[in-house]
């Protein structure tokens, strides 16, 4: 005998709710499998090709944006962070893109949040505990890397040295 009560069948399980009907049917589930949920769509069913020559468009145009960051036009050329900062938020918005549209987490339901609210959130956090280690790294180095080691008065020179040899050819 089951927990589940009485059943004519010993093969069944789970309740019995009348002859002929599945406790799938009786609460209303869609019937599984490949040829139940294909109701006339096609294939890329999420907004047709438009939305992806679209999204493509916009990949592009932010890899653009990426490369206009080394071109003579751009404002900030003295100051590098600057064009770092806005070629990591010009990749972060393409790998969203990408991860929305061409992953198809955009159609999917509410519980992606559950999954990327927390890897974000893991991923801020294990960056903001390498900070200390990163900005310390050269408290502590052995006298043969402290030798070789780039300084910020060589990088200097060496941009100096390339002004230098740009004025020059021209």
């Amino acid at each position: 005998m089951s927990d589940h009560g009485h059943s004519s069948d010993p093969g069944a399980h789970g309740p019995v709710t009348r002859a002929g009907e599945s406790a799938d049917d009786a609460l209303g589930h869609p019937p599984t499998g490949h040829a139940a949920g294909h109701d006339g769509h096609d294939e890329h069913g999420h907004g047709g090709i438009f939305k992806y020559l679209l999204v493509f468009a916009a990949l592009c145009f932010l890899t653009g944006m990426s490369f206009f960051t080394y071109s003579s036009a751009w404002p900030w050329r003295n100051e590098p962070q600057v064009g770092w900062a806005f070629m990591m938020a010009v990749s972060c918005t393409k790998a969203m893109l990408v991860v929305l549209f061409f992953m198809h987490v955009f159609w999917e339901a509410n519980w992606k949040y559950v999954l990327t609210i927390p890897a974000a959130m893991m991923a801020v956090f294990l960056t903001l505990m390498l900070v200390p280690d990163v900005g310390m790294r050269n408290r502590m180095v052995s006298q043969e890397r402290a030798l070789h080691m780039a300084r910020t008065s060589d990088v200097k020179l060496l941009e100096r040295a390339a002004e230098a040899a740009a004025d020059a050819a021209h």
